[in-house]
């Protein structure tokens, strides 16, 4: 593989670990706001940014990639400020949006690779 299409291979899986933290932030405000509906937005965001990760890079590193950045947002948001001041207070939708937004990554990541054009299977390259 060449320089630049490994450089552009990298700027795209940080893009999509920005844009994972952009969802998880997101994600955060929108599920209390709008209960049920909000969580229910939220985990359908997260689910189309992970799947569209790994159909946009062809790899499973397309579901890390924005998965870490959502669990860099949703961690960071947790741990609160010493005032008291905290996104997250504990309740049911926090929890279904932290643990569901993490089984949608992890289905995501298991689905199988994707078939290349010759019909091998495997990550492009290889």
């Amino acid at each position: 593989m060449s320089g630049t299409a490994q450089a552009g291979r990298v700027a795209g899986y940080a893009g999509l670990f920005l844009l994972g933290i952009v969802v998880g932030l997101a994600g955060a405000l929108v599920q209390s706001a709008w209960f049920p509906g909000g969580l229910l937005l939220a985990l359908t965001a997260c689910a189309g940014l992970f799947y569209g990760g790994m159909r946009a890079t062809g790899t499973q590193v397309g579901v890390l990639a924005p998965g870490g950045g959502w669990l860099v947002a949703v961690v960071l948001l947790s741990l609160g400020r010493p005032e008291g001041d905290q996104l997250f207070w504990g309740g049911v939708a926090e929890l279904v949006y932290v643990l569901g937004g993490m089984v949608v990554a992890v289905m995501c990541a298991t689905i199988p690779r994707l078939p290349h054009r010759d019909g091998r299977t495997g990550s492009p390259g290889m």
